[in-house]
């Protein structure tokens, strides 16, 4: 799980909810790169960000409950498929 200290500067959208953008994602919650986490993301292994403009963000709410159920994969996920 993320450091307390990771999100000092965290951003939020318009109903107070923390939003992670990709690197806040790679470092704090899944400890890999950056480009892993967009290719994740590209491939539906993850859930869909929230675009705002060309910036992506994640809800914290959602990262965390999808690492907490295992980091299902979306995709299969959604067609119900297996995890």
């Amino acid at each position: 799980m993320p450091q307390e200290t990771a999100n000092a500067d965290a951003i939020a959208d318009g109903r107070g909810r923390a939003m992670l953008s990709v690197d806040d994602i790679a470092k704090d919650y899944l400890g890999c790169s950056s480009r892993h986490v967009r290719r994740l993301a590209d491939a539906g292994r993850m859930p869909r960000p929230i675009k705002l403009g060309s910036l992506v963000r994640w809800p914290r709410s959602v990262i965390e409950q999808w690492i907490a159920d295992g980091c299902p994969n979306i995709r299969n996920v959604a067609k119900g498929g297996r995890r």
